[in-house]
């Protein structure tokens, strides 16, 4: 029997990994110089948090969660997003008494039950950023901008912001009300998922595939803004302004999960079919107190790795910047061979990057290898070279070639 990978997953394979390092890479090094620190926290955790956390009404606990009970009959959830265990992790290491805010970032897997498509898989990578403990409108800004610079850095091109203001809970039940006045008449003619979410979350109709042409008219919930969320909506715009980052405000703009209070944001960008959202998030200032700890602010973001590779290959962005093989060792003879494993590892030591032939090839078989591995030097050994304590280097982009001591080996490629 010949196993596959299971459906919605993918292997990284060697080739293509490395512009996943890349990016990652870039994710910690920006992360770094706007001072969020690293957080790694379980892919499982109890039910209860994503239900919590995430919202009863949402898609993704209604339909796409893989959730199975354990041993001790204990209902756990494989992560489907990286919000709920942050603030987990931030409440139960109780992280909140620190005297500054904590400002925090990861990147791994995350699982939802969906139908696999273009950018869209049932395991898939995020890297996401929460800050918490400040209200001011400059940090809604800052997590906005962290992730626009990060799309620009890794070489991503025609990346759009949308912004939106979801206000507060005074503000969305004022609204609910206006929306449901305009929906109620056409609810027959929408899809069953609409009907149902007028029932519960009448906000995120307007979040629907199905039927968008139908709410062109749709009130604005920017209508219903009171003066608080009106004047810290202004300032985050204000603040975007200040650096450059341009945005569009969208004001059906509202988020799949039920968490989101005051700003909400998405990252947009075509190529990946129909899908055009790269990611997105939002100020959440109620979940750290609905998921047990002080009433604390929070705002955050995630961004799917999957759909950041898929428009680097559309755009035809190089982002491997893997440095090439330093050096390709070749043995000739038994005594050399011997003493090529010893180099090999001085080499490596010396923080070169070398490698050597294990297939007991012929010598010319190991320079088409040195080629297909890209190498900047072949190096020969033999045993006249060895009883001279030489080794033959080879510039492969000149062909070029010297004598040098074995013991300067490392210093010479190093020095090119």
């Amino acid at each position: 029997m010949a196993f596959q990978k299971p459906t919605g997953t993918q292997d990284l394979l060697p080739g293509t990994v490395e512009t996943w390092q890349t990016v990652e890479q870039k994710a910690r090094d920006l992360s770094r110089r706007f001072n969020y620190k690293e957080i790694r926290t379980p892919i499982f955790e109890q039910t209860e948090l994503f239900k919590r956390g995430v919202g009863e009404t949402t898609d993704v606990v209604e339909k796409e969660m893989y959730t199975f009970l354990d041993r001790g009959e204990r209902s756990m959830t494989l992560r489907p997003e990286g919000t709920a265990g942050v603030v987990r992790a931030y409440v139960e290491n109780k992280l909140y008494g620190e005297p500054d805010i904590s400002k925090l970032y990861y990147i791994g897997p995350m699982f939802r039950y969906e139908r696999p498509q273009a950018g869209r898989q049932r395991q898939f990578h995020q890297f996401g950023v929460e800050a918490f403990g400040a209200t001011d409108p400059s940090i809604d800004a800052e997590v906005i901008a962290l992730g626009y610079l990060f799309m620009k850095e890794v070489g991503l091109s025609g990346v759009r912001v949308e912004i939106n203001s979801i206000g507060n809970a005074d503000v969305r039940a004022s609204y609910r009300q206006t929306l449901l006045d305009f929906l109620m008449p056409m609810k027959e003619t929408l899809c069953k998922d609409c009907q149902s979410r007028m029932e519960r979350n009448p906000l995120r109709v307007l979040d629907c595939k199905v039927d968008q042409d139908k709410f062109g008219g749709a009130p604005s919930i920017l209508d219903s803004l009171d003066e608080e969320c009106t004047t810290h909506f202004t300032k985050v715009k204000q603040h975007l302004d200040a650096m450059g980052v341009e945005y569009e405000v969208n004001s059906r703009l509202v988020r799949g999960l039920d968490y989101y209070t005051h700003t909400a944001f998405e990252y947009k960008a075509q190529g990946i079919g129909a899908i055009d959202t790269i990611g997105g998030g939002g100020r959440y200032n109620g979940l750290v107190s609905a998921i047990g700890g002080p009433d604390q602010p929070g705002i955050g973001f995630g961004i799917g790795m999957e759909r950041i590779a898929l428009l680097l290959e559309k755009q035809g962005v190089n982002a491997n910047n893997q440095p090439p093989l330093d050096i390709y060792l070749i043995a000739l003879g038994e005594q050399a061979e011997d003493e090529v494993t010893k180099l090999l590892f001085n080499l490596r030591t010396a923080g070169v990057v070398a490698e050597k032939d294990y297939q007991c090839r012929k010598m010319k078989a190991q320079m088409k290898s040195a080629d297909r591995m890209q190498a900047r030097f072949a190096a020969i050994l033999g045993d006249d070279e060895l009883a001279r304590g030489e080794i033959a280097l080879k510039d492969l982009a000149t062909g070029e070639q010297r004598f040098v001591k074995l013991e300067e080996l490392a210093q010479a490629v190093k020095q090119g």
